[in-house]
């Protein structure tokens, strides 16, 4: 049987996943897509650092400005990771974030949340969101950034303290949750076209993501990867006692 004769390359495009860094960079539009990767999961880990800090604000008492606090440290740490690896592979982590801060900059922007339950609701469902995003993408990473990314997407503990503090307080007052759950619908749109947008104005994460340069996507794939993401959305509404 005769081999085609782009056989070696498709062989050597769907073997990413099982790559090392060093072997899979010598691909010039993986390695942007990599940068543009760690690019924006270093502005999103600065902005929840950010947003955190600035939540602690609000919280009603002590034992909740300090749990916050524990977790903007957790953010930060992760945003340091990153930057380091950035440093590490020859790009100055600055310019690999700037591309994405004003996508990020505008969705938080346009998601300030007006209290203490909405930015809850924010930080466990956008971060959510964000943090499914960057899973599915990961599986379709070399060994070395597939294991960055998801020491990064580790759970800071915000979700089952952000489910706790909302389901008390719809108990305590059953109206709050009509409201909330408005609230968490809105931000899974604003986050969802977010993440499209940020997508399609890079060539190289586009193109990794339907199958450029990454094993096993395509646009069916894609279309599949944001309805599980919707999915996961759904179970998070239900743990946070909101319909979806």
């Amino acid at each position: 049987m005769e081999t085609p004769d782009n056989a070696n390359e498709a062989t050597a495009t769907t073997r990413i996943a099982d790559q090392d860094w060093a072997t899979a960079s010598a691909q010039p539009q993986y390695r942007a897509a990599v940068v543009d990767l760690l690019g924006a999961l270093a502005y999103g880990e600065l902005a929840a650092f950010e947003r955190l800090a600035e939540d602690a604000k609000l919280a009603p008492t002590l034992a909740d400005k300090a749990e916050l606090a524990k977790m903007a440290s957790a953010e930060f740490h992760h945003f340091e990771q990153l930057t380091q690896r950035l440093t590490a592979i020859e790009v100055e982590p600055t310019a690999a974030m700037e591309p994405f801060a004003r996508a990020l900059d505008d969705f938080h922007r346009q998601t300030a949340p007006s209290d203490w339950l909405e930015g809850l609701v924010k930080a466990y469902v956008g971060d959510s969101i964000a943090s499914d995003f960057y899973r599915e993408v990961a599986v379709r990473l070399d060994s070395d950034t597939r294991s960055l990314v998801l020491a990064v997407l580790d759970d800071t503990g915000h979700g089952n303290f952000a489910v706790e503090k909302v389901r008390a307080a719809i108990e305590a007052d059953p109206r709050v949750g009509g409201r909330l759950a408005l609230w968490a619908r809105r931000l899974m749109g604003e986050a969802l076209s977010q993440a499209q947008r940020v997508v399609a104005d890079r060539d190289a994460l586009s193109t990794m993501l339907v199958g450029g340069v990454a094993d096993g996507f395509d646009l069916a794939e894609v279309g599949r990867m944001f309805s599980r993401i919707t999915e996961a959305h759904t179970k998070r509404m239900a743990a946070l006692g909101l319909a979806a």
